[in-house]
């Protein structure tokens, strides 16, 4: 991406952020001359953001390190909507009250990546629900769909892919792109914003407020991606087997977020240390060199510094812990995914393929029941650190230990543990 004078292009070039750019040059030297107010917008479609969100996150991080100011941009009202890029088919329309509730969740996301307030470079959050719901159709198709060319529009990947497979594309999420384009000049004339940022999916959008925003007011402002993260075996980034992996500590336990870092691929762990962690290069370098077993120590601190970032140090260092405990002691480590279960009803006897399986327990740590009858047939299923050998294992009273919890394991990186209550 070549040399950068200011220091936010220059860290975000260095550590792999930096996809797709307006003009590079002219934001360079913007940023080297004043604080640059810049924002992402994150719709409010769940009650909590996942990791696939991460680099987008760091980023307003390293932009607020760096002495600029972040604005974080709630979608209430582009959410009502649905953003079609990426996407195979419509969103499903969410209630206006399920929205809300969400918005109140993705707020707690950035609690520690950002520092919030009222300084010249703390982070701001806010919704586009305030200019949007208030916006009159005709004089909004006057002043500002009159600058949008059809024929250009059906050439986004975000239309043109959908159009391509045939796949229906309504007049409804036809118009996002449109909404996104007028966030960002309502930004620039609010809060003297000058550059967006986003996901590659986002580059269409991206670059249709800065058209928008040279037409009307004939300022120049910028845009930047990133680049579309993908795990070396090609999984989207954010997802598991068990499911998103999420950022609220109310979704996901501190442990197990620690642990997903702890499960990186080993061609993966240099460029997640320059991209999830603050840690200088040149020990990132040092670590990615690191061969066979050596390399563990790296994943390591790679899921404590992510870990620390997201929940504190605390959470951090009691993830580590217990996943020593559990791993390398086989013991039973405080922070394990826990549920609780009545004295009575391990008594009564609790079939182990419901447990693992069934959404009554919320342990989640098999997909399906066929699943676990292959894991047991190979062994791969312990109770207590020994291994299940029947499919139909009844786990009961018998199985507790003096302090009446039972350790259920699937596989080496799969543990939690069950309570008697």
């Amino acid at each position: 991406m070549g040399t950068y004078s200011s220091e936010f292009l220059h860290v975000l070039s260095e550590r792999g952020y930096i996809h797709q750019c307006t003009n590079t040059e002219g934001l360079d030297k913007l940023a080297l001359k004043e604080n640059i107010n810049a924002y992402i917008g994150f719709d409010c479609t769940a009650e909590s953001l996942h990791v696939g969100s991460l680099v987008q996150i760091m980023m307003l991080r390293w932009l607020q390190k760096t002495g600029h100011k972040p604005i974080v941009l709630l979608g209430g009202g582009t959410t009502q909507i649905g953003d079609p890029s990426g996407k195979d088919e419509s969103r499903k329309l969410l209630t206006k009250k399920t929205i809300a509730s969400n918005k109140t969740g993705i707020k707690k996301c950035f609690e520690n990546f950002l520092s919030f307030g009222n300084g010249s470079n703390k982070a701001i959050i806010v919704d586009n629900e305030d200019w949007l719901s208030s916006l009159e159709y005709v004089p909004f198709l006057r002043e500002v769909g009159r600058h949008f060319s059809i024929n250009r529009m059906l050439t986004f990947d975000s239309v043109k892919s959908r159009l391509d497979r045939e796949q229906p594309l309504t007049f409804l999420e036809f118009n996002y792109m449109i909404l996104q384009a007028y966030d960002f000049m309502e930004l620039n004339h609010r809060l003297d914003c000058k550059l967006q940022m986003g996901g590659s999916d986002q580059w269409g959008n991206i670059v249709n407020g800065v058209e928008l925003i040279r037409r009307t007011t004939s300022e120049e402002t910028f845009g930047i991606t990133t680049p579309l993260i993908t795990l070396s075996s090609g999984e989207k980034m954010g997802k598991t087997a068990n499911g998103a992996v999420w950022i609220n500590s109310n979704l996901l336990s501190p442990y197990e977020y620690w642990q997903f870092w702890r499960n990186t691929a080993d061609n993966d762990v240099g460029r997640f240390l320059r991209l999830f962690t603050e840690l200088p290069l040149s020990e990132i370098v040092r670590l990615e060199s690191l061969k066979n077993s050596e390399l563990n120590e790296a994943k390591k601190l790679l899921a404590n510094e992510a870990t620390t970032l997201c929940h504190g140090l605390k959470a951090a260092e009691d993830a580590a812990k217990s996943a020593k405990e559990t791993f390398e002691k086989n013991g039973f480590g405080n922070e394990l995914p826990t549920v609780s279960i009545s004295k009575h009803k391990l008594e009564n006897g609790v079939p182990l393929i419901e447990l693992l399986v069934d959404d009554e327990y919320g342990l989640n740590l098999v997909q399906s029941k066929s699943e676990v009858r292959r894991l047991v047939r190979n062994g791969g299923i312990k109770v207590n650190n020994q291994t299940v050998k029947d499919e139909s294992k009844i786990l009961n009273k018998s199985d507790s230990t003096q302090n009446k919890i039972i350790k259920i394991s699937v596989g080496k990186k799969r543990h939690a543990i069950v309570k008697e209550q």
